[in-house]
């Protein structure tokens, strides 16, 4: 059987939900691209500049998108999965977990600062992950996450919020 698109540039049955998720990645790619071209620059960037990222996160999606598009029209993938594997069973605990992070994230931020709010985040999501290492995950989670903050306020300038550590930082 040949990966080709059929004559007349048919699709093969079943690569129609895989085609229109490889054209939403696509334009997602572009929409990251479009409003990358339209953030504020000034003179003061010498080399990379705000849009670096935002146009190397839009290029990489795009090209991703692009691939799936391409993959689509050569018969898909979805229908290949189904037939090898199973989804197995929700994790509810895991899920939990993991949500549990991200809503902890949120209500610590204001009050205890980045580098708390994120180790409890940190420490959460491991957990989710089936970690049971309790005091190395905080050990893990706090090096990491102070370490994003100093290079975020010492090497960039950028406050993203000390919290309590706000006279020891």
């Amino acid at each position: 059987m040949s990966d080709a698109p059929r004559p007349g540039g048919m699709l093969k049955p079943g690569a129609g939900p895989d085609l229109a998720v490889g054209v939403f990645v696509l334009l997602l790619g572009a929409l990251c691209l479009w409003q990358a071209s339209i953030i504020p620059t000034t003179p003061l960037y010498a080399q990379v500049g705000p849009k670096f990222v935002p146009y190397l996160v839009g290029g990489l999606v795009a090209l991703l998108g692009a691939g799936l598009v391409i993959q689509a029209l050569r018969g898909g993938w979805s229908a290949e999965m189904e037939e090898v594997q199973t989804a197995p069973p929700t994790n509810w605990r895991a899920l939990g977990l993991v949500g549990a992070g991200l809503v902890a994230n949120l209500v610590l931020i204001d009050w205890l600062g980045f580098v708390f709010a994120a180790t409890a985040q940190f420490v959460l999501v491991a957990a989710g992950f089936g970690s049971r290492h309790l005091l190395r995950d905080l050990l893990i989670g706090f090096a990491v996450t102070l370490g994003a903050f100093l290079a975020f306020d010492k090497l960039l300038g950028v406050n993203i919020g000390a919290g309590i550590l706000e006279g020891i930082l």
